[in-house]
C-alpha cells in the first residue's frame, strides 16, 4: 500500500455516500475507456482526488469493478426473481422482464455497458465466477418463458425460441449505449414502445390478421 494513502486518510471522507460516488465515477470511466485501459489514476482524476487517496476506499481497480458488477447483478436478480415468482403468464412475464431490464439500464447504465464489453474476458478470473452463474440463470429465465409461451399457445408454434431469446436480449441491453437517465422517455415508456414492436411479431395472430 502506498504511503500516500495512509497520509490522506484523515483528509478523505470514508462514508458510504462517498464510496457510492466513487463507484459511480469509476463505472463511467470503465464504460468509456475499457477496464484494461483504465488506471487508478484516471479514476482518481475523474473523481477530483489524488490516486493515493483512492486506496483509502478500495484496494484495487479490480475491487471497484467487482463491486460495480455485483451490485448491478444483485439488483437485477432481485427484480427478475420477483417477476418469475409472481405466477404471471408467458406474455406478461416477458413484458415484466423487459420492463425490469430497462429500469436496471436506467439505474446502472454504465455497469450494463461494462458487463457487455468485459464479461467475456472476466469470466476466466475466479473473482468474477459469479458472472457465469448469472448468465446461466439469465438464459434459463428467458428461454423457459419463451418455451412456456409456445407450449401454451401464446407465442407462435414456429418460433425459434433460442434465436428469439438472443434477439430480445441483445436489442434490450444495447440500449445502454444510447440511453441517458433523465431523458425524454422513462424506462417504462421505452419498455412499452419496445414491447409493442416485439410482441406483435411473436404472438399468435388472431383471425383476419395480415400475413401469409
Amino acid at each position: 500500500m502506498p504511503n500516500t494513502a495512509s497520509k490522506k486518510k484523515t483528509q478523505v471522507s470514508g462514508g458510504p455516500e462517498r464510496r457510492r460516488e466513487l463507484l459511480d465515477t469509476a463505472a463511467e470511466v470503465f464504460a468509456a475507456q475499457g477496464y484494461n485501459a483504465t488506471t487508478v489514476r484516471k479514476i482518481a482524476d475523474a473523481a477530483g482526488m489524488l490516486a493515493g487517496s483512492l486506496y483509502y476506499h478500495f484496494d484495487s481497480k479490480e475491487s471497484m469493478l467487482d463491486e460495480i458488477l455485483s451490485t448491478f447483478l444483485n439488483e437485477l436478480w432481485e427484480g427478475y426473481d420477483a417477476v418469475l415468482g409472481a405466477g404471471l403468464g408467458p406474455r406478461e412475464t416477458i413484458e415484466a422482464l423487459v420492463t425490469e431490464s430497462f429500469r436496471e439500464i436506467d439505474r446502472h447504465r454504465a455497469a450494463v455497458a461494462i458487463y457487455q464489453k468485459e464479461s467475456q474476458h472476466l469470466v476466466d478470473q475466479p473473482r468474477f465466477g459469479y458472472l457465469v452463474e448469472s448468465q446461466r440463470r439469465f438464459e434459463e429465465a428467458w428461454l423457459g418463458t419463451l418455451e412456456r409461451g409456445v407450449a401454451d399457445g401464446v407465442f407462435r408454434a414456429d418460433l425459434d425460441v433460442r434465436l428469439t431469446y438472443r434477439f430480445v436480449r441483445d436489442t434490450v441491453w444495447v440500449a445502454a449505449s444510447w440511453y441517458r437517465p433523465g431523458g425524454q422517455h422513462s424506462p417504462e415508456e421505452i419498455a412499452r414502445q419496445y414491447l409493442s414492436m416485439v410482441l406483435d411479431g411473436i404472438a399468435v395472430r388472431g383471425p383476419g390478421a395480415g400475413g401469409s
